[in-house]
């Protein structure tokens, strides 16, 4: 299928519920068509991976063609630069994290992005910065302690940020590392108490927020990565 072939293909699987749900999101109803992102993956795996594909499927400017161009693009071909690009597009956070998780994070050398994008005023440019530290934390599992130490620096410096789609990144990241080992888990719960006790407002939020998961997180066998005492696993 090509992409004109490829969108009559979505509009027939659109459904007026999920049209109102990317509409919510603030996705202007002209660029939405309304197709759940689980139905997304499910066609994106019939199809090939394909850049000029890719390409045309995010021009067309559809929210939903954008969730499924990233997951056709070829992780080994496209660039640091194309993905600069692509962010210049992103509107909404389902977006913006479903690009830095399903993409950007299986790209050679993507660590630069993250520094750069930390120190940009764009939200979901910044937003990314955070996404990306989060599914680092989660996926390598092999860090040098001095870059995590970077990151949690870069959550202290980036915590006053009232913007809620960027302090909600800020805290998933924060409690992402915080779920590594026991002793990141301490570090991670005295940045967060330091937020809450020296912080304004925004501070002492995404402090209290990651306080809910890093002070009930427990070492289960089998698991590399703490999990929560909230989980079934985690009751055990």
């Amino acid at each position: 299928m090509d992409s004109q072939e490829i969108i009559k293909e979505l509009q027939m699987m659109a459904t007026e519920k999920y049209k109102a749900n990317v509409i919510k999101m603030g996705i202007p109803e002209e660029n939405s068509i309304g197709v759940s992102t689980g139905e997304i993956r499910k066609l994106a795996k019939t199809l090939p991976k394909s850049d000029e594909l890719a390409k045309e499927l995010w021009n067309t400017g559809y929210h939903e063609a954008k969730l499924l161009a990233v997951l056709l693009f070829n992780k080994k071909t496209v660039t640091l630069d194309q993905m600069e690009d692509l962010m210049e597009d992103v509107r909404s956070w389902d977006l913006c994290d479903h690009l830095c998780k399903n993409l950007i994070i299986k790209i050679k050398g993507y660590e630069v992005l993250i520094d750069r994008w930390a120190e940009t005023k764009e939200t979901y440019k910044k937003r990314a910065a955070f996404t990306l530290i989060a599914s680092t934390a989660i996926h390598q599992k092999e860090i040098d302690e001095d870059v995590l130490s970077h990151y949690l620096e870069a959550i202290k410096e980036n915590s006053e940020d009232e913007r809620e789609h960027v302090k909600k990144a800020v805290s998933w990241a924060l409690r992402e590392i915080g779920k590594r080992d026991f002793n990141y888990n301490e570090k991670a719960l005295l940045l967060a108490h330091e937020l809450i006790d020296h912080g304004n407002k925004t501070q002492v939020w995404i402090g209290k927020d990651a306080l809910k998961e890093l002070e009930n997180l427990v070492k289960v066998e089998g698991r590399q990565r703490l999990i929560s005492t909230h989980t079934q696993m985690g009751k055990k």
